[in-house]
């Protein structure tokens, strides 16, 4: 069984269409990420998938239940850390894991979460003295308290400095080694390549590309690009014979693009040895993920139909109720 389906979501405000047709899969101990411009729709598909927001028409499985029906066999399974969770401000780290604990069947140990989260030290710290990368840290650890299956974690390392994020990224990937599966929302492209298995785009409330980070939009199967700076003696016209590639030089900064990375990169640094002249500032790299991002994104803003409802519009009553 996968861990979450989703077939044809739609979801309209009034005229403007959020979800058209929306549909992927994420498999058990998958970290998979959803992409997209503000605007997108990924905070409509994501709360839908939460079970906080209804669909107007599709179908949607986390563990092989309907989330729209909030049961409680489900929700005992789930665990979502949004991008602003209010708590107790007055109670310690220690106090609000404990209570929180209480709500569930299985609840992990106040003393492991805090060492998962790295908050060893804030144990007894109240959370209005936490400073906003320590009060991400506490959201997770609320979010695992039951010790979910599934995780959803919107925006986690917001706030972080560098050090915490990757502290947070090594704690998301043990989850992973555990067998959890983690549902990402995040607008950092080096998150998204470090955690996920899997990422899929969404523009104007489509999918527009999934797949591997590595092979996202074809970024396998992009041209390769290398730079470097020429000593001032040498020009174009010494360089060896490249293969399949474009050579262009702007005040000796030389760019090869090509679909033969390695072999150039060979021939290149080959002839530089034989005659040893540096080129000084070598890199060799194929488009980033960030790079295919904007690729697939760089319309998105003036051509999306789709939206998201501002996080604090209520919900029609009809919803709510149904």
């Amino acid at each position: 069984m996968t861990a979450i389906e989703v077939r044809d979501l739609r979801k309209r405000y009034g005229d403007v269409a959020a979800l058209r047709g929306v549909g992927f899969t994420v498999e058990p101990g998958e970290v998979f990420c959803l992409l997209g411009p503000n605007g997108a729709g990924k905070t409509t598909a994501t709360e839908i998938v939460e079970g906080h927001r209804l669909a107007d028409s599709g179908e949607v499985r986390v563990l092989g239940h309907d989330p729209g029906r909030g049961e409680r066999a489900l929700r005992e399974r789930i665990g979502v850390v949004l991008q602003s969770c209010g708590v107790q401000d007055e109670l310690t780290v220690a106090e609000l894991i404990e209570m929180y604990g209480r709500w569930y069947e299985r609840p992990r140990p106040a003393d492991e979460l805090i060492e998962l989260v790295r908050l060893d030290a804030k144990r007894d710290t109240r959370a209005k003295e936490l400073s906003g990368g320590q009060r991400r840290r506490l959201d997770l650890a609320l979010g695992l308290v039951g010790d979910p299956d599934v995780l959803f974690l919107d925006e986690p390392t917001t706030g972080f400095d560098p050090q915490a994020r990757r502290q947070a990224w090594s704690t998301i990937r043990d989850l992973c080694a555990f067998g959890k599966t983690v549902f990402l929302t995040t607008h950092f492209m080096d998150e998204a390549q470090a955690l996920a298995d899997r990422v899929a785009v969404m523009v104007a409330g489509e999918i527009v590309a999934a797949g591997t980070p590595a092979e996202l939009g074809g970024r396998d199967a992009l041209p390769t690009e290398i730079r470097f700076t020429l000593p001032g003696e040498i020009g174009l016209a010494d360089l060896p014979p490249l293969p399949a590639a474009s050579v262009h030089e702007r005040d000796g900064d030389v760019l090869v693009t090509t679909g033969e990375g390695l072999a150039a990169t060979h021939a290149l640094t080959g002839w530089a040895l034989e005659r040893g002249w540096p080129l000084r500032g070598l890199a060799v790299a194929q488009p980033s993920l960030e790079d295919v991002y904007l690729a697939l994104t760089r319309d998105a803003g003036a051509d999306a139909a789709a939206d998201d409802p501002p996080a604090h519009q209520p919900q029609p009553v009809e919803e709510l109720t149904r």
